[in-house]
């Protein structure tokens, strides 16, 4: 019965952990996503070649972020209609 024990509360905080980090990761990702963005559109409000560059430079993260945020939204609503 101990071992029964023991091993569901090990699952248990396994669980609640890996949940806790999930939405630390996905916090992490939506905040750089936000700051990718607002650093885009300021540098791309200017003129030249430089910023021309460093605008396209900056899509290279932004894409993979839009992705993991479209994941993570789409995790959330299948989580509440389920």
């Amino acid at each position: 019965m101990v071992t029964t024990v023991t091993t569901t509360t090990v699952t248990t905080v396994t669980t609640v952990t890996m949940l806790g980090l999930g939405f630390v990761l996905g916090l992490i990702a939506v905040v750089c996503l936000i700051a990718l963005l607002t650093t885009k559109e300021l540098v791309g409000a200017g003129e030249g070649p430089k910023r021309s560059f460093l605008t396209r430079f900056l899509d290279v993260g932004i894409v993979p972020l839009i992705i993991v945020f479209a994941v993570i939204v789409i995790t959330q609503v299948v989580a509440i209609l389920v």
